[in-house]
């Protein structure tokens, strides 16, 4: 699977139950970058694509049911629970630190998860957005 998230400079995610930022560009381009693939997320996720266009499959238990290839929009999973199906890792961070009480859990540099991209662009609510991706 490719897992995608958005997190902080201090890799947060969530406050309270509640998700630190959102961008519409962000969500524009995993919907691109999907292709036709399956992007795979739940409920609560779900709310942020409502005019989403594409193969969006909601489901609770959707880190199991993602195969080879589909990707995988987490934002209050825990991604080291299956870190070993995960081909991909995507982080659109924010640049910034946010409040928060959940963290992306894999860490990265010590489980063997190399940046082989960065690229930076403008959001919607935010000035800059960095794309980074890991591969191991």
């Amino acid at each position: 699977m490719i897992l995608v998230a958005c997190a902080d400079d201090n890799l947060g995610m969530l406050f309270h139950g509640r998700r630190q930022s959102r961008d519409r560009r962000v969500r524009e381009a995993v919907l691109e970058s999907c292709g036709k693939r399956p992007l795979w997320m739940n409920r609560y996720s779900a709310k942020q694509f409502a005019d989403r266009k594409g193969d969006v499959r909601i489901d609770e238990d959707f880190l199991f049911k993602a195969g080879l290839g589909d990707w995988c929009f987490v934002e209050m999973d825990s991604a080291q629970a299956v870190e070993k199906r995960i081909e991909t890792i995507v982080l659109y961070r924010w640049n910034r630190v946010y409040p928060a009480d959940f963290w992306f859990d894999i860490p990265l540099a010590e489980h063997g998860w190399s940046l082989i991209e960065t690229s930076d662009f403008k959001g919607f609510s935010h000035e800059k957005i960095t794309k980074e991706i890991y591969i191991k």
